[in-house]
């Protein structure tokens, strides 16, 4: 991509009407690192973006410190045979590697967190199952927990996190306490396309927030299924069924139930229920044309990039032009052809800007990392 053809991007992504037209939404600066291998020095690499905003032992020291992996789908689906770390999962070396830093730095724990495909089980089972090396995870910080999120696990309950303003699908979400149990809370994402979402970046990562225990296909009508094996296709994407009766019900059961007006205000209002204070984009290796091996026509891309930022809009914002699509983009623009716009429902909330001209791109030059997704 030239230079001219970034501000042309930059100038359409300003020219649409904003849902806090007269409001000015926060901003933050994001940090752009080249990494062309995970066989690379990642612990130099990762710190160089977080040196550049400024350094995390002020975000982290003395801290309980949540990480939202990205491992969607089940580990079993893989394309070409290849580890799901180098396709469609957060990448193991990089999770690793940012634990190490985060210890470094001072946090008192550090806690990973999933709501894994199919299973209430332990996390650890399933990074197994993904062929993790769970052991050299577990030791790479002192105090280094792990959290299947997709029931309430060692808790004798959930916490429910309102949405601020009372929310547009629900008013607050029923979530795994380990959501609330932390003082400092990471996504993790994958630099994807998504089918329902256009992108999945670190906002999107938060969907797997929800537990299937409550939001799944096979949740109790009344109360929390404590063994779910199904996704949340019915309750949140199709909005079919209601959550367990425990959980807040929905607003308007009236309201549209196409996927891809559901699911992005969903994110959206989870995003501003459990607020990111960090947001790192794994896009060393990962897949163009949608979320995971499922999808057809998925294909391997190397774009080579890791993305840091300390606002998840904003970090997205920078991640999706990086991607060489239009962040302020509406449905019906690529990559939002039959989806409403994320970043711009979040940008609504108040959570950040999706207005490039107000991002600080430290590191890589943006116009430099374009790796364009779109075959």
């Amino acid at each position: 991509m030239t230079r001219r053809e970034l501000l042309a991007l930059v100038g359409a992504a300003s020219a649409w009407d904003r849902p806090l037209a007269g409001r000015e939404t926060p901003t933050a600066p994001v940090a752009i690192v080249r990494s062309r291998s995970y066989e690379e020095d990642l612990g130099a690499l990762l710190a160089t973006p977080l040196d550049q905003l400024g350094g995390v032992g002020r975000l982290v020291k003395g801290k309980t410190v949540t990480i939202k992996l990205n491992l969607t789908g089940s580990p079993g689906l893989r394309l070409e045979g290849r580890p799901p770390g180098v396709t469609h999962y957060t990448h193991p070396r990089v999770a690793g590697t940012l634990a190490h830093l985060l210890g470094r730095a001072g946090a008192r724990r550090i806690r990973f967190v999933e709501s894994c495909w199919g299973t209430g089980g332990p996390l650890e089972e399933y990074l197994l199952d993904s062929g993790w090396n769970v052991r050299a995870l577990a030791t790479a910080a002192s105090n280094v927990e792990f959290e299947n999120t997709n029931s309430r696990g060692r808790w004798k309950g959930y916490a429910r996190l309102k949405v601020p303003g009372g929310g547009r699908i629900y008013p607050a979400y029923d979530l795994n306490r380990a959501y609330e149990d932390t003082d400092v809370f990471v996504s993790l994402a994958k630099l994807k396309e998504h089918g329902t979402c256009g992108v999945t970046l670190s906002l999107k990562n938060v969907f797997g927030n929800t537990p299937a225990s409550i939001y799944g296909d096979d949740a109790g009508r009344e109360e929390p299924n404590e063994s779910p094996t199904k996704g949340r296709l019915l309750v949140f994407h199709e909005g079919k069924r209601q959550p367990s009766a425990s959980a807040p019900r929905e607003l308007d059961q009236g309201s549209s139930r196409d996927p891809g007006y559901r699911v992005p205000h969903i994110v959206a209002e989870l995003a501003a229920a459990r607020p990111i204070h960090l947001a790192i984009i794994d896009g060393i290796q990962t897949v163009a044309g949608g979320e995971g091996p499922w999808m057809r026509g998925l294909r391997l891309v190397e774009p080579g990039l890791l993305i840091a930022g300390t606002n998840p809009v904003t970090t997205d914002a920078v991640a999706t032009a990086a991607m060489g699509f239009d962040p302020g983009a509406t449905r019906g623009q690529t990559p939002f052809g039959q989806c409403e716009n994320t970043l711009r429902l979040a940008e609504a909330l108040g959570l950040g800007t999706t207005d490039l001209r107000r991002v600080e791109v430290r590191g890589l030059p943006l116009d430099k990392a374009v790796f364009r997704f779109a075959a």
